[in-house]
């Protein structure tokens, strides 16, 4: 078998999840394609473990560890996005601004020059 089928395929799932992750805004719907990434580097992994013939078969184990980091993953991010879901009625990324700084003017960076003003005032008060 060549190397270049699961590559490609490879290839074709991480940017599916990568497309999935900079464009979805449901928390899931980002958790799944996560997901989707950590399989297209599971499959290179054994694609190329099988290529080189490693006698100790390096890729197949290092694809067991990325699996059971991806169902503990999935396991408290799926308990977060539900708590979350539970507390605010919506699981959608854009509206999670609870940890977010504020400057005067609201929601916003907290490196503008009015909010380092305020915060030098603090300081020398």
């Amino acid at each position: 078998m060549h190397l270049a089928y699961p590559a490609v395929l490879a290839v074709l799932l991480f940017s599916i999840g990568l497309y999935g992750v900079l464009a979805r805004r449901n928390a899931i719907l980002v958790l799944m394609s996560v997901e989707l990434m950590l399989n297209a580097v599971n499959l290179n992994l054994v694609a190329f473990d099988v290529w080189l013939r490693d006698t100790l078969h390096a890729g197949q184990a290092l694809t067991l560890f990325t699996i059971t980091i991806a169902a503990a993953e999935i396991g408290i991010g799926l308990a977060i996005v539900l708590l979350v879901y539970r507390n605010r009625g919506s699981s959608d990324v854009d509206k999670l601004t609870d940890l977010a700084e504020t400057g005067p003017a609201g929601p916003g960076p907290a490196g503008t020059p009015d909010a380092a003003a305020d915060e030098k005032a603090e300081a020398t008060a």
